[in-house]
């Protein structure tokens, strides 16, 4: 049986990318602090990261102000839910073959 490795998405290669997608697809939307918070990152590092996302355009950037406050949230795009779901399914392929 073949290796479903040509399945697998680069750009969720990165453990931090996999966890930003894991959090946006149960949450309608995340904020940047709440992302650090949780995913216990730096600033640079997470927006980088989210970055990369963006270009992909699997996430898209919501700026808004919470009184003068800026509040910047994150929010899955179609595409990046289908490509998500398109990783996880390749990589539980691969984890059957290699258990199999």
């Amino acid at each position: 049986m073949k290796v479903p490795f040509e399945q697998l998405d680069k750009a969720f290669e990165n453990r931090l990318r996999l966890q930003i997608m894991s959090v946006l697809m149960v949450n309608p939307r995340y904020d940047f602090n709440s992302l650090k918070e949780l995913l216990d990152t730096t600033d640079g590092n997470l927006a980088s990261h989210l970055k990369g996302l963006e270009k992909e355009e699997y996430i898209v950037v919501h700026k808004a102000f919470l009184g003068r406050k800026p509040n910047t949230t994150y929010e899955a795009t179609e595409k990046g839910k289908g490509a998500f779901r398109k990783h996880l399914d390749a990589l539980e392929k691969l984890v059957k073959q290699v258990r199999g």
